[in-house]
């Protein structure tokens, strides 16, 4: 299986063989007996490389995930008393690890010294596709409809503000309606993305065709733009200093407020480590200290 892996990661079998530091034959006679015993055929060969086949590519996706619960396996014998230790993956969409990442990554490491926590930073839909494929213990994301395969904890909410650049001469409105807001050129996330599909559902409902003029995947290419004078955009915050040190640009809330809620991911199918467990028992008291001592604009506690 790892051979399997690595073939497929690296695209060739010469590049596989220079990895792991086995001869090319080798290395081919054990993934021809592996197709021989499976009865597929797991691999499309040409002269630029390898790629997997359908059967290929699923028996990647359970190769990752069984080779990833193997590596656990000294941690979980390791630590079955005393102080929590071991490794733990965490994901963080790019809009919260802007402000929340710094704070959450001190926070487990004053209450759990010795858990290794390995941050990752995609957007949404990537993050559970990974918490689902087993190569993420957890990830922080936004999301509103539960996605089949996943457990989730709510965390906070979070409202949409316009962003644009600062009138230079005279002040900004308080708030912008959704018309408005669609009035003006948008930079928006490109979908597939959690914001960007809520957003949409509310410009249909209200019969607005908002003015997309550019797409981008991450939230510091989009402000970016927006500070380049390109267009406004919409984003779950209300405070990006952290994100751009806020230069030139202002947040403008919409009304009536649009919300996202935060939530914890992690699989249905296989338990966290004990490390995991302490790292996702951990951020719910987090959020709360978080939002009382410093919470950015429009982050706010989820009642009930």
């Amino acid at each position: 299986m790892r051979y399997f892996v690595k073939i497929v990661e690296a695209g060739s079998f010469s590049r596989a063989a220079a990895t792991i530091f086995v001869a090319q034959p080798a290395l081919s006679q054990q993934i021809a007996e592996l197709e021989d015993e499976l009865g597929v055929s797991l691999l499309h060969r040409s002269a630029r490389g390898v790629r997997p086949t359908a059967a290929g590519d699923a028996l990647y996706r359970e190769a990752v995930a069984i080779l990833r619960q193997i590596e656990k396996l000294p941690d979980i014998v390791r630590f079955t008393g005393g102080e929590v230790a071991g490794a733990v993956s965490l994901g963080m969409s790019s809009t919260l690890a802007s402000f929340l990442a710094g704070e959450l990554m001190k926070a487990c490491k004053t209450a759990l010294p010795m858990v290794n926590l390995s941050f990752v930073t995609e957007d949404s839909v990537s993050l559970k596709a990974r918490v689902a494929a087993h190569t993420l213990d957890l990830a922080i994301l936004f999301e509103e409809a539960a996605t089949p395969g996943l457990v989730r904890q709510p965390l906070f909410r979070q409202r949409l503000y316009l962003v644009e650049r600062k009138p230079s001469a005279r002040a900004g409105p308080k708030s912008v309606s959704l018309a408005e807001a669609g009035a003006r050129p948008l930079v928006l996330p490109s979908l597939p993305n959690a914001m960007r599909s809520l957003l949409d559902q509310h410009f249909a409902a209200a019969g607005i065709a908002p003015e997309v003029v550019a797409e981008a995947n991450m939230l510091h290419g989009i402000l970016s733009a927006v500070q380049s004078g390109l267009g406004a955009t919409v984003v779950p915050m209300g405070d990006f200093k952290a994100a751009t040190g806020g230069m030139g640009l202002v947040a403008i809330p919409i009304r009536p407020a649009i919300h996202q809620t935060a939530h914890a991911v992690w699989s249905d199918g296989v338990p966290l480590t004990r490390a995991g467990e302490a790292v996702r028992g951990l951020l719910g008291p987090f959020v709360l200290r978080f939002l009382d001592e410093q919470a950015p604009l429009g982050m706010e506690r989820i009642e009930g």
